[in-house]
């Protein structure tokens, strides 16, 4: 096995996930099959209990792995599918070797980080890798591991330690450490400052690991000079300083390393330039070049809690960049906090209420993504309900299906009090509840997590034809909550239609509203399955009918959109 460390210094949120992704493409492009790894130096067992706020999204995979968000980054690059055993955390270090203490699998030894935490993290890491992850049989060629958070971090001290020991047991010929570190530009001086970097690198050499290649962060392309300096103070040959600068899209940071020559670089260090291939990245390089192109766009009103931190909804971001491609429209997302449309916002924040309403009615779709608690709930439902009401093409994904299904309650039913039980316990006309199984003392991994099944009631409905007219699909969950199959047919007989339902068919998965041009909610997440060139079915549906080609949903003209990219 080969190990690609991808490490980074200065500055948290330089971009390593799609540092360490971009490797991976212009590898894989090079013949070879890769894996994946993130490690989080963080004591919380995964991501599932951590705030949006704080970390970002969740991302969720096939097996129900709650998990960093760079995780997402490396299956939409890679287009693999990981598990949640890619993602280590302190946390799992620590309970694995606590177990086994536990079960005496130590002989009675003094249970010390070196060598058992370190022992653990190896380990992990070697059984992991060689885990296929693109539906091939047998072991990866190349495994490459990120390690989060910034080198002199005191939560890592152990993973670089792991790793030193690691780089040491597999041999220089199987093992390349890339640094991605900043160099910044002073306003005062406007000059590149390489000293950060050269700190940097001299912190992870006294840690014991050396880099064969240093990832700098920039503005603007790196100066020679700059290079130069940075050559011969990091001990890093001239040809092995890459530079990463800002670029109109993340799909030409393969194509910036390629034409750099990284493959070549990386692949000397891993003594694999015999069996390797010259990079192919025409489609990468298609895609970016089209993405450049483009000239029409269509907004988008994404109403949700999370939209301080954009990276809250990466993958629904994501997803609608694929979308709006397959249909050479450029996405112009406007946020808009859910409680700024709400009455009091009316009240405290007029100027706030405003400019939300008018964002919102000068959209041509309107996207209610996922989310947790009752804040901005009614500014949720009256975003719902203007979709409804006008005929926007609307989306709701996982609570932005709940907000449908209670407005739908009120407003036609009148039901003026139906409601979630998340957010009122007491609710006469309860039309979401919480899962039977769920677990109210317990918040990680307790969810309904993972791919699961979903089976179509028509073939005629909308969201048929965008899957294929496929009698069933899988997507990826993450929810506590769900509409109460009680009041399904009083919701039914008015007109809201539940199109896709769990194999009991208790679940209510898909909901329609015929009378609409496209009003489309899904309990599932279907953004986490959502890639370059095979955009989910369900947003290409909400770009369609926001581009006036609602009449398109059909599999010929899907086909021929995701094959044009």
């Amino acid at each position: 096995m080969k190990y690609v460390l991808v490490t980074g210094g200065v500055v948290s949120g330089l971009g390593k996930g799609v540092t360490a992704s971009s490797i991976g493409v212009i590898l894989m492009a090079c013949g070879l099959r890769i894996t994946s790894i993130k490690i989080d130096p963080y004591l919380n067992m995964d991501a599932g209990t951590m705030s949006p706020f704080e970390h970002g999204e969740v991302f969720v995979l096939d097996d129900g792995g709650e998990v960093d968000l760079d995780l997402g980054n490396y299956e939409r690059f890679l287009d693999v599918t990981l598990t949640r055993d890619n993602n280590i955390t302190t946390g799992k270090i620590y309970q694995s070797v606590l177990e086994s203490e536990r079960r005496g699998n130590y002989l009675g030894k003094t249970v010390q980080v070196v060598p058992h935490i370190t022992d653990a993290i190896k380990n992990w890491i070697e059984s992991v890798s060689a885990i296929p992850v693109d539906g091939k049989e047998g072991p990866p060629d190349v495994c490459v591991i990120e390690l989060g958070g910034t080198v002199g971090d005191i939560e890592s001290m152990p993973f670089i330690e792991a790793l030193r020991q690691l780089s040491f047991s597999v041999g220089q010929d199987n093992f390349c450490l890339i640094h991605v570190s900043l160099v910044p530009v002073l306003g005062v001086v406007g000059e590149q400052k390489t000293k950060p970097t050269q700190h940097s690198v001299r912190e992870l050499r006294s840690l014991g690991l050396t880099p064969h290649l240093l990832a700098c962060r920039s503005a603007k392309p790196l100066l020679e000079s700059s290079k130069e300096k940075l050559s011969q103070f990091c001990h890093v040959p001239l040809g092995n300083i890459l530079n990463i600068h800002d670029v109109p899209n993340i799909w030409h940071v393969p194509l910036l390393l390629q034409g750099q020559n990284a493959h070549h670089a990386i692949l000397k260090q891993l003594n694999c330039l015999s069996v390797s291939t010259r990079p192919d990245l025409q489609e990468w390089t298609k895609r970016a070049e089209t993405y450049d192109n483009l000239t029409n766009s269509v907004r988008i009103a994404m109403v949700g809690k999370y939209v301080g931190l954009t990276d809250s909804y990466l993958s629904v971001v994501k997803a609608l960049l694929h979308a709006c491609i397959s249909c050479s429209v450029k996405p112009s997302l406007d946020w808009i906090a859910a409680s700024d449309l709400e009455d009091e916002s009316a009240k405290l924040t007029p100027e706030a209420h405003t400019a939300a309403w008018e964002t919102l009615k000068n959209a041509a779709c309107v996207l209610v993504p996922g989310g947790f608690g009752d804040r901005g709930v009614q500014g949720m439902l009256l975003a719902a309900k203007y979709a409804r009401e006008n005929h926007v093409p609307y989306l709701g994904i996982c609570l932005g299906m709940q907000i449908s299904v209670i407005e739908f309650a009120r407003s036609i039913l009148g039901l003026s009090k139906a409601n979630s039980t998340e957010f009122d316990v007491n609710t006469p006309d309860p039309v979401a509840i919480f899962m039977p199984e769920g677990s109210r003392t317990h918040m990680g991994s307790t969810m309904r997590l993972g791919s699961r099944r979903t089976f179509f009631q028509t073939p005629d409905c909308i969201s048929s034809k965008l899957y294929h007219n496929s009698e069933y699909v899988d997507e990826r969950h993450r929810h506590r909550y769900e509409v109460n199959p009680d009041v399904v047919d009083k919701l039914e007989e008015a007109g809201l239609k539940f199109v896709g339902k769990d194999e009991s068919g208790k679940r209510m998965e898909i909901l329609e509203l015929p009378s609409h041009p496209f009003y489309v909610g899904v309990q599932f997440h279907p953004e986490f399955k959502s890639r370059p060139g095979r955009p989910s079915a369900p947003f290409l549906g909400l770009i369609l009918a926001a581009t006036g080609r609602r009449e398109k949903i059909h599999i010929e003209t899907l086909h021929s959109s995701i094959c044009r990219i």
